[in-house]
């Protein structure tokens, strides 16, 4: 039976060549979902990626010598539109943050089963936040306070963010930071989902509470 989803191509990143074959076995029943390629480390996945131009990244590096943040982060550099799922050994709060910041779409343990990590590799192709379940209420514990809100958002979404509080359609964000609207979309739904905001007017109020903060988004545009 086919997927109802359109087809997303998938590039795999471990230093471990047992975890890329496992992952890789998990997506390949699913038809929506195609693995183009892997690597071993970020040179490597620096070098082989752009050559097959993944819509989704499963990123499984080890986050202790910031190596998968600094991944996600060149990564987003060469495919602003590229949508990140990062795997991982530690829950820790600080490494669900450095991902987040560094434009993850998700955070999963590598305990999670086989159907788990499928749909959330299928939820974040489509354009969703996806956090494990104790990664996320780790994370929720700096997100409750009002000052440490933006330390959740890549700087990209916080300038969105901003663009928002000042009333801005998503066409005209997309020209004043060269995006595409889709790809305005996408941060807008990841913005929503790391603050756990219900919709574009609660984003709008927050931004205009936050206004009086560093603009931490004007670097990045």
């Amino acid at each position: 039976m086919r997927s109802e989803l359109p087809g997303f191509r998938v590039f795999l990143v471990d230093e471990q060549e047992v975890v890329r074959r496992g992952v890789a076995k998990v997506l390949e029943g699913d038809t929506a979902l195609e693995v183009v390629g892997e690597a071993g480390s970020v040179s490597e996945a620096l070098r082989r990626a752009p050559a097959v131009r993944p819509d989704v990244a499963v990123v499984a590096m080890r986050f202790p010598d910031g190596s998968g943040a600094h991944l996600c982060e060149r990564l987003l550099a060469l495919f602003p539109g590229l949508r990140l799922l990062v795997l991982s050994d530690s829950m820790a709060n600080g490494l669900v943050q450095a991902a987040m910041r560094a434009g993850a779409s998700g955070y999963l343990g590598k305990h999670v089963s086989g159907a788990v990590l499928l749909a959330a590799v299928r939820s974040v192709a489509s354009g969703n936040t996806v956090v494990d379940g104790e990664a996320a209420a780790l994370s929720g514990q700096r997100a409750d306070a009002h000052g440490d809100r933006l330390a959740l958002l890549a700087c990209r979404e916080r300038a969105v963010l901003r663009l928002i509080g000042e009333g801005l359609p998503n066409r005209e964000i997309a020209e004043r930071l060269g995006l595409s609207p889709k790809t305005v979309k996408n941060y807008v739904s990841n913005l929503l989902a790391k603050l756990g905001l219900d919709n574009r007017t609660h984003a709008a109020i927050l931004a205009t509470q936050l206004r009086g903060g560093p603009r931490d988004g004007e670097s990045a545009a």
